[in-house]
C-alpha cells in the first residue's frame, strides 16, 4: 500500500524540483520505489534532445539516490537495478563512471547466474542498447536466455527486444537467420497486439535486418499500420513510410488514411515528417489532393523555416505527379521569394531537380535560369556526385527546350550543346509493350500497309515519338521513309499505365511537357491511353477506334 500511495503522488508530479522536494520528505524507500523516482525524473526532464537540466544532476537528493545504488548494487532486486540502470542511461550518466560501472556489472553477473526473467532480461537489453557501444557478447547472452523460454509464449515486448538485439549483432557479422525466421513467424501471429511503437520498430528492424523474404509478416504489418497512423509519432511515422518504400508495399488504404491525417495534423508535424510523406507519394505516383492542397498551404505558411532539402522534397512532387493546387500562384511566389534569399545555398543537384519540376508544370524559373547555365554552375554539377550523369543533362536539356518553346523572350545565357543530350532516356517512359503492340495491329488494319507509320521515332528535338504518322497538304498518309512534301507529322502518344499517376487517369509531368512540347513543335499530338482501348475486343474495333482519333473528319483512307 505504501508503494501504490508512492507511486500515485510521485506520477502527478511534473518537475525535478517537485520531485526532489516529495523525495527528502520521505524517511526510508525501497529500492523499487527509489528506481521510479529516476524513472519519472526521466520522464520529465528527458526529450529527443536530451536533458533539458543539467544541473539537476548535482542536486543532493539526486546524488543520494545514486550513491544508494552504487554502493548497495548487490543487494537490489532485479526490477530495482534494471529499472535505475535503465533511467541512469537515458540522463546520459557517463557509462565509465563508477556508478555506471557497478551496475552493469550485477547485471551482467545475474545475467550470467540465470536469475533475470523474461521482463528483466528486456529491461537489460533496453538498456544495452541505449549505450553507443553495446556489449554484443552479452546482448547475444540475453537471446540465448530467452530462447530458453517457448519462443510462442514470447509477449510483444520480448520480440521487439530481440529484433532490436538482432539489429546490432548482423551488424558484428553474426549470423541469426534460423532465429530471424522463427522470429518472423511468431511476429505474423502477434501483429494484431502491436502498438504503433512496436510496430515501427519491428518495421526498421525488417528493413536494415534486409528480411525481403518474409512477405507474409511485411504484408500484415503494413496492413496493421493503417489504424495506427493518426497515433505515430512523427519519428514512427517516417519509419513506417521508408518500410514501404523498401519493401514495395502500395496499400490504398494506407494512403487514405494518411489523407485523412496529414490535412489536420500537418501544423504540428515536422518538416522531415512532411517530406517523408511526399516522398512517399512521389516514389508510389500516388496524387493525393487532399494531402498536396494541405501541403502547400503549410509550404505557403513556413517555408522560410524549412531547409533546402525540405524545400525541394514539398516542391518536386507537385512537378512529378503534374499538379497544379488551388494555391499555385501563392505557392510558386514564395517559392520564388525563397529562392531569392537563399539559392546559393543549394546544393547543385537539389537545385536542378526543384527548377524542372517547376517546368514540368509551366512555373518557368526565369530569374534562375542565368545561373543554372552559367559555366561555373556547370562544373559544380559535375564536381557533386553523381557528377553530370545522363539524368542531370536531360533535365538541363529539358529546361533549355522549355524556355525556347514556351519563354521565347527569356535573352539570357543560353545552355551549350557539350551540355545536352541528343534524345531524353524513355526508361520511366517507355510505352507498354503490350498495350504498343495491340495499336499498331489496329494501324496495320488501319491503314493497310507498315510502311505508312514509324515506331519510336528520334526526332531533332531529343523526344522520342511512340508512332509518326506523315500527310501531305491535301492531309494524305505519307509512306514513313519519304522526306519530301510532308505537310503535317502525327504523333501517337501510346499511353500506358506508367505514364499516369497511380489509380488514376491523370499524366505524369514528365509525359505531360513532352506532349506539350511535340504541340508546340508542330506535331498534331494523339494520345491513346490505356483506358480507353483496354476495353476493345479485336482489332477491327482497334482500328476504328484509331480512325475516329487519327482522323475524326473523315470516314475513307487513301493512300
Amino acid at each position: 500500500m505504501e508503494e501504490q500511495l508512492f507511486f500515485k503522488k510521485l506520477n502527478n508530479l511534473c518537475t525535478s524540483k517537485e520531485i526532489f522536494y516529495f523525495l527528502s520528505s520521505m524517511e526510508v524507500m525501497s529500492d523499487t520505489m527509489a528506481s521510479g523516482a529516476l524513472q519519472r525524473i526521466c520522464e520529465v526532464e528527458v526529450d529527443d534532445n536530451g536533458l533539458k537540466n543539467p544541473g539537476l544532476l548535482e542536486n543532493e537528493v539526486f546524488r543520494a539516490l545514486c550513491f544508494q545504488f552504487e554502493f548497495e548494487s548487490s543487494k537490489l532486486s532485479n526490477t530495482g537495478l534494471l529499472n535505475a540502470l535503465q533511467a541512469l542511461i537515458k540522463l546520459r550518466i557517463d557509462p565509465q563512471s563508477t556508478l555506471m560501472t557497478s551496475l552493469l556489472l550485477e547485471s551482467q553477473e545475474r545475467l550470467g547466474r540465470g536469475q533475470l526473467n523474461a521482463e528483466n532480461l528486456c529491461a537489460l537489453g533496453e538498456s544495452l542498447l541505449e549505450l553507443e557501444d553495446p556489449s554484443c557478447v552479452t546482448l547475444e547472452q540475453i537471446v540465448n536466455h530467452m530462447q530458453e523460454r517457448d519462443i510462442e509464449r514470447w509477449s510483444p515486448r520480448e520480440i521487439v527486444t530481440v529484433y532490436k538485439i538482432l539489429q546490432v549483432t548482423v551488424r558484428e557479422g553474426k549470423q541469426c537467420q534460423n532465429l530471424l525466421n522463427r522470429l518472423n513467424g511468431v511476429t505474423l501471429r502477434t501483429v494484431s497486439q502491436l502498438s504503433p511503437n512496436f510496430l515501427s520498430v519491428i518495421l526498421n528492424s525488417l528493413v536494415i535486418l534486409c528480411q525481403t523474404q518474409a512477405v507474409p509478416l511485411v504484408t500484415a504489418l503494413c496492413k496493421h499500420s493503417v489504424k495506427h497512423v493518426p497515433y505515430f509519432t512523427d519519428h514512427e511515422l517516417v519509419i513506417v513510410l521508408e518500410a514501404f518504400l523498401y519493401f514495395g508495399q502500395k496499400v490504398q488504404i494506407f494512403t487514405e488514411a494518411l489523407e485523412r491525417h496529414v490535412p489536420k495534423s500537418i501544423s504540428t508535424m515536422h518538416p522531415q515528417t512532411v517530406s517523408k510523406v511526399m516522398q512517399y507519394c512521389c516514389k508510389k505516383m500516388i496524387l493525393s489532393k487532399p494531402i498536396f492542397d494541405a501541403v502547400a498551404e503549410a509550404f505557403i505558411s513556413n517555408a522560410d523555416r524549412l531547409t533546402n532539402d525540405q524545400i525541394a522534397a514539398y516542391i518536386i512532387p507537385f512537378g512529378t505527379l503534374n499538379y497544379l493546387p488551388p494555391s499555385a500562384s501563392s505557392l510558386f511566389r514564395k517559392l520564388e521569394t525563397v529562392l531569392h534569399t537563399c539559392l546559393r545555398y543549394f546544393q547543385p543537384h537539389t537545385l536542378l531537380n526543384l527548377l524542372h519540376s517547376c517546368v514540368l508544370i509551366q512555373r518557368y524559373p526565369i530569374n534562375f535560369l542565368p545561373k543554372i547555365f552559367s559555366p561555373y554552375f556547370l562544373q559544380k554539377l559535375q564536381a557533386q556526385p553523381p557528377g553530370l550523369n545522363r539524368v542531370a543533362m536531360s533535365q538541363l536539356t529539358q529546361l533549355f527546350l522549355t524556355v525556347t518553346l514556351e519563354c521565347p523572350f527569356y535573352k539570357g545565357p543560353k545552355l551549350l550543346s557539350k551540355y545536352q543530350v541528343k534524345a531524353f532516356p524513355t526508361f520511366h517512359s517507355s510505352p507498354d509493350v503490350h498495350l504498343f503492340k495491340r495499336v499498331k495491329t489496329g494501324l496495320l488494319y488501319l491503314l493497310k500497309k507498315r510502311i505508312y507509320f514509324a515506331s519510336e521515332v528520334s526526332t531533332p528535338y531529343f523526344y522520342v515519338v511512340d508512332i509518326e504518322i506523315k500527310l501531305d497538304e491535301e492531309g494524305f498518309v505519307l509512306p514513313a521513309t519519304q522526306l519530301e512534301e510532308v505537310h503535317r507529322r502525327i504523333a501517337l502518344c501510346v499511353d500506358g499505365r506508367n505514364r499516369f499517376c497511380a489509380h488514376s487517369h491523370h499524366l505524369l509531368g514528365e509525359e505531360a511537357i513532352k506532349q506539350r512540347h511535340l504541340q508546340l513543335l508542330g506535331y498534331k499530338v494523339v494520345q491513346i491511353p490505356f483506358f480507353e482501348i483496354e476495353s476493345l475486343q479485336n482489332t477491327r474495333k482497334m482500328a476504328d477506334y484509331l480512325h475516329k482519333k487519327i482522323f475524326p473528319s473523315t470516314y475513307g483512307l487513301r493512300a
